[in-house]
């Protein structure tokens, strides 16, 4: 993809996305509303998905690390 047209490629995914939602037949102030409601629905789903990615990779390391790094304590503490 040359640098050039990478402008008028992401115009071309907004006019896309306008099509899509029907927005271009929104007053200003209503895209304004109804922008500021995707970008602050996107962020929250964004902060959520690293949030929750982060809690899990840490979850699946520690039960990796205790499988690989004890094994018989691991053992003993289940039959507890």
């Amino acid at each position: 993809m040359d640098v050039k047209s990478t402008p008028s490629y992401l115009y071309w995914l907004f006019c896309q996305f306008e099509l899509i939602t029907c927005s271009y037949l929104m007053e200003p102030w209503e895209k304004v509303l109804f922008y500021s409601f995707n970008l602050a629905v996107l962020g929250l789903l964004l902060y959520t998905t690293y949030v929750c990615v982060a809690f899990h990779a840490s979850s699946a390391f520690q039960l990796l690390c205790s499988f690989l790094g004890n094994p018989r304590g691991n053992a003993l503490s289940v039959v507890k």
